[in-house]
């Protein structure tokens, strides 16, 4: 028996697992589709805090993917939804220009905001920002953090996160930011209701071991880490998170789910 044979859902991450930077994973095309004319439910589920929802799908799908756009839930989607539910909010946002057109319907302000939202925002960090930031903190906005992910693997190689940025600011103000995207269980509950499947039905196959398994793991899903993207092993060789299953690649995935 095949040790994945029982799943019935799939949690996928996208870069590092699918792709990294503007190249697929060699055989992930061919994989993904393999999986999803299988049968078995699948969610993309990413922190990518740099594309709206329609250019996210755009870049998937010009890489040779086919994955339509309600299998894709994003960090900053669920920020969108969190915000929405919230009564006419004043915000902040220090977001990528494509993710700030999903956020257009929110009163906006850089100095009195109810909400400071941060996702990627590249080269623009500089101390007066943070300072800024700092002081709209303790004056009492919220600092609501799309994630918090440490580094990430980019086509010139890793590269340093947000996750410092929002360490700083909490460590300066003494307040919290709420963290929506992996590992937040909020967050993996939005996918798993969406599939209507229960965590124990469900694997996450993520390239991260501390945001992708620790975090699926936390829940309840099954953690397939990938050797693919951000994988390190003296990194995954120091940490205390075992994932239940590690692979070179997401093709390998196959043989676990016996397809």
């Amino acid at each position: 028996m095949n040790t994945l044979s029982s799943i019935k859902g799939i949690l996928f991450d996208l870069d590092g697992v699918l792709y990294v930077g503007s190249k697929p994973i060699e055989g992930a095309i061919e994989a993904v589709a393999r999986i999803r004319t299988s049968g078995i439910p699948c969610r993309f589920v990413t922190n990518t805090s740099t594309l709206s929802l329609v250019s996210l799908q755009n870049k998937i799908n010009a890489l040779g993917f086919s994955i339509p756009a309600n299998e894709i839930i994003s960090a900053p989607q669920a920020t969108l939804f969190y915000l929405q539910r919230q009564h006419d909010p004043v915000c902040r946002l220090l977001l990528a220009d494509d993710i700030k057109n999903d956020f257009g319907q929110f009163r906006q302000s850089d100095t009195a905001p109810d909400y400071i939202i941060v996702g990627d925002i590249g080269n623009a960090w500089t101390y007066p920002l943070l300072n800024e930031l700092f002081n709209s903190l303790m004056q009492g906005a919220r600092l609501i953090a799309i994630h918090k992910n440490r580094f990430w693997q980019t086509e010139h190689g890793l590269q340093m996160d947000i996750g410092g940025f929002i360490d700083g600011l909490e460590y300066a103000s003494g307040s919290k930011a709420m963290v929506i995207g992996k590992p937040s269980a909020d967050f993996f509950q939005i996918a798993l209701d969406d599939m209507g499947l229960a965590a124990t039905e469900t694997v996450i196959v993520g390239d991260d071991i501390d945001v992708d398994m620790a975090g699926g793991q936390g829940v309840g899903l099954k953690g397939v880490l990938v050797r693919t993207g951000k994988y390190r092993q003296a990194y995954v060789d120091a940490s205390t998170v075992k994932p239940d299953f590690t692979i070179d690649s997401v093709v390998d995935l196959l043989g676990l789910l016996g397809i």
